[in-house]
């Protein structure tokens, strides 16, 4: 009985492919989304490995580490002469201050197979104090070939001239870049040693040889590697930056895939609950419940295999067309291996998930009456409530989820706590979240009525088809909570994505309105700045949007009567900065007082300066420079350090009363232009108002914060695309869901088309109901996600700022809504489509 039963069982299944594709497209959807990572994984190591080396492909030998002496230009020119070598080339990289900016230069050859740029303009250098610019350094420095300009670097003390002979191209243009080669470099700048020689053989000559001979010209224990050996460090430690991030994403991969069981749970319960009568006939012939579960587990097995397979062969087949497609437009990508192991892996995997997933519904459904065989229909409504256990299982995890949430929030950092480790309160959020997502889908279908009667009710309102779409979904708690709580999941990840970058943006933007409050920054290096250059700055009002100097002192103090508050020599850093002419001081916020209050007799402090001094806002101190002193209050106190790192904050009038000289010691400036042309034209405002100054440098802080924005707005667009997995999954089981739940409901569809309800009315009413899995979950996601964003932010002793951005989590709302309404769509115009009288012949 046994054989026979399960041989009936998987053949139905077999006979019936789409079915059994549309029972395990949750499957099928994993299997695709961690193979393909496997293979994304593939393809990125091999890309760093095949481009990301900075060590060019000729080189055969590479002499030097940063754990040994340097090698000196004398034993560089004692490897030029050994016998089989072709090139041997000094490397190094110095920093070089010029009066109007900065520069690194770097020892490359300019040609040959060592070389690392290549010659757009002009010619590559070849005499004393010549170099090669990139593009972009000469358009922020205002150099062209010809020009000739002043710098310090390596051992210099004095300015020594520079003169740009070419323009070259490299891999990376960071606009502060300049080449020559390295006996030009080190003679400039007074060196004797290089980082390290990279060396070609003469073609033809034995390797060992030559590295035999190259290793008798330095001292012993001198290190000497293969240029195979050190582009394959280099690539591996690109490499295992990848496999770091790809950590990551297998986290949000197995979330998703815990996502696919939940998904498919579901719906073998729907898929059972429409073959109850045919079960029970089995048991009225003589099959038993192990039998029937035995047969039913078969069948989630045939599931799983199929689907893994059709997703594992789809990702394999995009896995090796994108690459190719990218290389055709120019793209350096490299294809991915065949990854064998990890293609059986996931078709395991996937049998496995699906074998578990369908224990509880074949558990259940085994359970069946033999007199259900009897019934004149072939479903059974689903349970609408939840057993004991199950009630006191799911209230129990409620009550993990909060403690472990209170404990959380027990263990966040004290404003004035100097040290914190983040890890304790983080894991203990991330387990309360496990245990709320566990009770979530324990205690589902008791939520789902309550819910549904609120966020159904602007649907009941709009007449019949609203009333009947809402019965549908709570006609069914069970399966609406099941589906529901998987676009939850997806729903609480992203819009904690979303907040927690929000935070973080706002963080970042605070942090940048103190230390690159404006796109320029002209300083002195010390000194002060030649009132020229000021007046300058102010007149270029068609490159520049605003000018604002400042004067800064270093030893100002604060005292109390006759006692001086802190221990610090010889004061604070102080500066005269005026927020209100800076747009980007907006981004500020306060521990303590109000910036509005900020004015003449009242000062800001840094929070370090606060805890140093034991002063809070409304205090009132004494400020010193010197002999003078000045009684002021404490207008504010900000969260972090101050503006261009001061620790104090104090008014113009209130400096020059302390005696402190009139001249600027720097001034910020903006781009009256947007963009790279308007930087540019920027910078050469300025470095005009410079001309020959010395000691005047020009920073361009624009740059830091185009990096740093770029890299909030990658790390927040990489999250949430791996927590869109999730929501992928979601949707997928919601169009799954519906389909099966059309063929279950045939009778139903013909009663309602036979009594006058046209098919747009039912596909408008099949569709609301899909709608109304994402309407559910979305609000369960969004409940709990905002509370769990606020904790991770806590929890990560940022200090960054709870942001709730309502128009994208609106946005996230409705396009959760929308995804899933139009999973529904195709079975609904399929429903529609059945005759009323073949629909109404059918069995229930």
């Amino acid at each position: 009985m046994r054989a026979t039963v399960l041989r009936t069982q998987t053949t139905a299944a077999a006979r019936r492919p789409g079915r059994l594709i549309l029972t395990g497209l949750a499957i099928l959807v994993a299997s695709f989304v961690v193979f393909g990572t496997v293979l994304v994984q593939q393809i990125t190591e091999r890309t760093v490995r095949d481009t990301l080396s900075g060590t060019p492909a000729a080189t055969d030998l590479v002499i030097g580490s940063p754990e040994q002496p340097p090698p000196t230009m004398t034993e560089v020119q004692r490897v030029r002469a050994v016998p089989g070598v072709a090139e041997a080339v000094g490397r190094m990289t110095i920093g070089v201050s010029l009066g109007e900016g900065y520069l690194n230069l770097q020892a490359d050859p300019g040609t040959g197979p060592l070389t690392t740029v290549r010659v757009i303009e002009g010619s590559y250098p070849d005499g004393p104090g010549e170099i090669a610019i990139t593009p972009r350094t000469a358009e922020r420095l205002g150099l062209s070939v010809g020009t000739t300009t002043n710098g310090t670097g390596g051992e210099l003390t004095t300015p020594t001239r520079l003169t740009v002979t070419g323009v070259v191209e490299t891999t990376a243009d960071a606009g502060f870049d300049a080449y020559a080669p390295d006996s030009i470099v080190m003679s400039w700048a007074h060196l004797t040693a290089v980082e390290r020689v990279d060396v070609r053989a003469t073609p033809g000559e034995s390797l060992e040889a030559v590295r035999q001979r190259v290793t008798a010209a330095f001292p012993a224990g001198q290190s000497i590697r293969s240029g195979a050996e050190v582009r394959q460090a280099e690539a591996n430690a690109a490499a295992e930056q990848v496999g770091k991030l790809f950590i990551l994403v297998g986290i949000f991969v197995s979330i998703a895939v815990v996502a696919a069981a939940l998904v498919v749970t579901s719906t073998f319960r729907i898929v059972f609950a429409q073959r109850m009568r045919q079960l029970a006939l089995l048991r009225a012939v003589g099959a038993n419940r192990g039998t029937l579960v035995g047969a039913l587990t078969a069948e989630g097995a045939l599931t799983g295999l199929v689907a893994g397979v059709v997703g594992v062969a789809v990702a394999l087949a995009l896995g090796y067309a994108l690459p190719a497609i990218l290389r055709a437009t120019g793209h350096a990508v490299s294809s991915p291996g065949l990854p064998l192991a990890a293609a059986v892996a996931v078709v395991i995997g996937a049998v496995v998930i699906t074998v578990l997933a369908v224990l509880a519904p074949a558990l259940s459904a085994a359970r069946v009456s033999p007199l259900e065989a009897l019934r004149t229909a072939s479903t059974t409504a689903g349970r609408r409530g939840i057993g004991i256990l199950r009630l006191v299982f799911g209230l129990f995890l409620v009550a993990g989820a909060v403690l472990a949430a209170v404990a959380t929030i027990s263990q966040l950092p004290k404003p004035e706590q100097q040290s914190y480790d983040p890890t304790g309160p983080l894991l203990l959020l991330v387990g309360s979240g496990a245990l709320a997502f566990f009770a979530l889908v324990a205690l589902g279908p008791l939520l789902v009525r309550p819910l549904l009667a609120v966020v159904g009710w602007p649907l009941r309102q709009l007449g019949p088809l609203g009333r009947m779409s809402v019965g549908g979904i709570g006609g069914s708690p069970r399966r609406a909570a099941a589906v529901s709580v998987v676009v939850a999941l997806g729903v609480t990840l992203i819009s904690g994505v979303v907040i927690g970058g929000a935070s973080l943006q706002i963080m970042a933007d605070r942090e940048l309105a103190l230390s690159a409050p404006t796109d320029f920054e002209v300083t002195s290096n010390g000194g002060t700045l030649p009132a020229a250059v000021v007046t300058r700055a102010e007149a270029a009002r068609g490159a520049l949007a605003r000018v604002v100097p400042y004067r800064r002192i270093d030893d100002v103090t604060l005292m109390r009567g006759a006692d001086k508050l802190g221990d610090v020599e010889p004061g604070y850093p102080t500066n005269d900065l005026d927020l209100a002419a800076l747009p980007s001081t907006g981004d500020l916020d306060t521990a303590q007082g109000s910036l509005a209050d900020r004015g003449p007799g009242r000062i800001v402090l840094n929070s370090w300066v606060a805890r140093d001094t034991g002063l809070r806002a409304g205090d009132t101190v004494t400020v010193a420079v010197a002999a003078r002193r000045l009684d002021v209050r404490v207008a504010a106190v900000l969260p972090g350090d101050g503006p261009l790192h001061a620790g104090i904050l104090i008014d113009r009038t209130d400096l020059d009363r302390l005696g402190v000289p009139a001249a600027y010691t720097g001034l910020l400036a903006d781009a009256a232009g947007s963009g790279e042309d308007g930087r540019t034209a920027g910078v050469r405002a300025l470095r005009q108002a410079i001309g020959g100054s010395d000691g005047v440098g020009l920073a361009v802080l624009a740059d830091e914060r185009d990096r740093n924005d770029a890299l909030v707005s990658t790390l927040v667009w990489v999250a949430v695309g791996l927590v869109s997995l999730t929501v992928l999954i979601a949707v997928v089981g919601v169009g799954s869901t519906t389909a099966l739940s059309v063929v279950e409901r045939v009778r139903e569809s013909g009663l309602l088309r036979a009594i006058g309800l046209s098919r747009a009315g039912l596909r408008t009413m099949l569709t609301a109901e899909s709608g109304l899995y994402g309407v559910i979950g979305a609000t369960i996601g969004l409940l709990l996600g905002v509370p769990y964003a606020w904790l991770a932010v806590q929890s990560l002793g940022i200090n960054a700022p709870l942001t709730v951005p309502v128009l994208p989590l609106v946005g996230l709302f409705v396009a959760l809504v929308v995804l899933t309404a139009l999973a529904g769509v195709l079975p609904a115009r399929r429903a529609s489509r059945v005759s009323p009288v073949v629909a109404l012949g059918v069995d229930g």
